[in-house]
C-alpha cells in the first residue's frame, strides 16, 4: 500500500486541515466536509436549494466563468449532500493547486445564492414538498421503532415549508468551525498550509453551524417484527436493526467480518439462501451503518411484491442459525481476504483516498485509520468473530421490518 505523510493543524479561524503529502503526485485532491446533517425537519427545502447552488457560481464568476476557470485547472469541481455532510471535492493538476483553492474559496465565501426565501411572503419559487417514497417510509418507520423518536432521521418534513431565507442558511451553515479540508498534493505541507491560510483565512464564522446528528434517544434497537403495508408498492422490501459496535472501538473488526460472513458479499448466507436457493430477493446486503446518531447491523433486501414476510422468516432464520453455529473456518478465510481487499481498493486511487480520509475525519476516526485496519483483519482470531456472532446477529435482539403491497 502506497505509504504518504499527514500533517494535521487547526487554523486559527477552526478548519480543521489535514494534509497529505504524496511526493510526485501529478494531480491535487481537495475535499471540503461540512456539518449538514437536517437537523430540523424545516431545513430540508432550503438545504436542498443551498447545496444546489454552493459550487456553480459565485458573486464575481458566473457559471460559464466557473466552468472554464475548472477547465483551465485541468480538473473539476463537484459537490455531494450525504445524510451528515455536504461535501465540496475538487481534482486538479500538480500545479493549480493554489488557483484551485482560490476558486474553491471563491465558491464557499462568495456564492451566488437566489433571493428566494421560502415560506409566507416567499419571494421566487417555493419548492413543493415531495412525498416520500415506500424506501423512505420504511426507512422511518424502522429507525422510528429501532431507535426512538423525535429524531431528525425520523420526523416527517412539515406540510408547509420553514420561512428561511437560503442566504441566512449559508451564513449558519457554511463556517469553518466543524468543517474538515483535506488537501493531498505532492507540496510541501508547509507550502500547502499557506496556500490554505492565505486564501481560506478569511473565512469567518462565530461558532460552528450545529447541523450535526444528535444521537438517537436509544442507543441499543428496540427488536421485534413491522409490517409495513402500500397498495401500490411495486416491491417487497425489508430492513433490520441489530446491536453493533461502532468503529474503532474494540470489537468492531470482529463484528465486520461476523457481518461480511451474513451478507457483505457475492457469497455470503444470505446471498446463497436468499437468492440462489430460494429465488426471493433481487438484491440482498448486511452492512454495520454508522453516523452521529448511532450505530447498528442492517440487512436490506429488495424482492418481488408478495413475498415480505417470506423473506423476514428467511433472514430471521439466517441470523439465528449464524448466531448459533458460528462461521465455518472456510467463511472465515473468504471473509478476511474479501474484507481486506475491499479496504485496498477503498485507496485505490488518489481521489478515492482522498474522499476516504477526509470521511473518517469528519467521522472522528484517526487520518489513518483504513490504512492500520487490514492489520486489525489479521489480528483478530475466528473464536472472537465467532462470539460477536452470537452476541450482535441474534435475530430476538433485531427489528426486522417489511414494507409490502398486502399482507401474505
Amino acid at each position: 500500500m502506497r505509504t504518504a505523510e499527514t500533517f494535521r493543524t487547526v487554523l486559527s479561524n477552526g478548519l480543521d486541515t489535514v494534509l497529505v503529502t504524496v511526493p510526485g503526485a501529478p494531480l491535487a485532491e481537495i475535499r471540503l466536509v461540512l456539518p449538514y446533517a437536517r437537523t430540523e425537519p424545516g431545513l430540508a427545502a432550503a438545504q436542498e436549494l443551498l447545496a444546489a447552488h454552493l459550487g456553480t457560481a459565485t458573486t464575481t464568476r458566473d457559471r460559464q466563468a466557473v466552468a472554464d476557470r475548472a477547465a483551465d485547472l485541468g480538473g473539476e469541481f463537484s459537490t455531494v449532500v450525504t445524510a451528515e455532510h455536504l461535501v465540496l471535492s475538487a481534482s486538479v493538476l500538480a500545479e493549480g493547486l493554489r488557483d484551485a483553492l482560490e476558486l474553491l474559496a471563491d465558491l464557499v465565501l462568495r456564492p451566488a445564492l437566489p433571493e428566494t426565501v421560502a415560506g409566507d411572503g416567499h419571494r421566487g419559487p417555493t419548492p413543493a414538498p415531495r412525498p416520500a417514497g415506500p424506501r423512505t417510509a420504511l426507512r422511518r418507520a424502522q429507525l422510528r421503532h429501532a431507535f426512538g423518536a423525535p429524531h431528525p432521521l425520523v420526523d416527517d418534513a412539515p406540510d408547509g415549508v420553514a420561512a428561511l431565507d437560503v442566504r441566512a442558511l449559508h451564513r449558519r451553515a457554511v463556517v469553518p468551525r466543524g468543517a474538515v479540508l483535506l488537501v493531498m498534493s505532492g507540496e510541501a505541507p508547509e507550502r500547502v498550509r499557506a496556500a490554505v491560510e492565505a486564501e481560506l483565512g478569511e473565512w469567518a464564522g462565530a461558532a460552528p453551524s450545529g447541523l450535526v446528528l444528535p444521537p438517537f434517544p436509544r442507543a441499543e434497537p428496540t427488536p421485534g417484527r413491522l409490517a409495513l403495508h402500500a397498495p401500490d408498492a411495486d416491491q417487497a422490501l425489508l430492513l433490520t436493526a441489530g446491536p453493533a459496535i461502532p468503529a474503532p472501538e474494540p470489537g468492531h473488526t470482529a463484528l465486520h467480518l461476523a457481518q461480511v460472513v451474513l451478507g457483505g458479499h457475492a457469497t455470503s448466507r444470505l446471498t446463497r439462501r436468499l437468492r440462489e436457493r430460494h429465488g426471493l430477493v433481487y438484491a440482498v446486503d448486511a452492512s454495520i451503518r454508522q453516523n452521529g446518531a448511532g450505530c447498528w447491523l442492517e440487512v436490506d433486501c429488495v424482492g418481488a411484491p408478495g413475498t415480505g414476510d417470506r423473506i423476514a422468516a428467511e433472514v430471521t432464520a439466517c441470523l439465528a442459525e449464524l448466531a448459533e453455529g458460528g462461521p465455518t473456518p472456510e467463511e472465515m478465510r473468504r471473509a478476511r481476504r474479501y474484507a481486506a481487499g475491499f479496504t485496498r481498493f477503498a485507496l485505490a486511487t488518489r481521489a478515492e483516498e482522498a474522499s476516504a480520509l477526509a470521511g473518517f475525519v469528519a467521522g472522528g476516526l484517526p487520518v489513518d485509520w483504513l490504512t492500520t485496519y487490514p492489520d486489525a483483519l489479521a489480528e483478530v482470531t475466528d473464536d472472537r468473530v465467532t462470539e460477536a456472532a452470537a452476541h450482535y446477529l441474534d435475530p430476538t435482539r433485531t427489528l426486522v421490518a417489511t414494507l409490502d403491497h398486502r399482507p401474505s
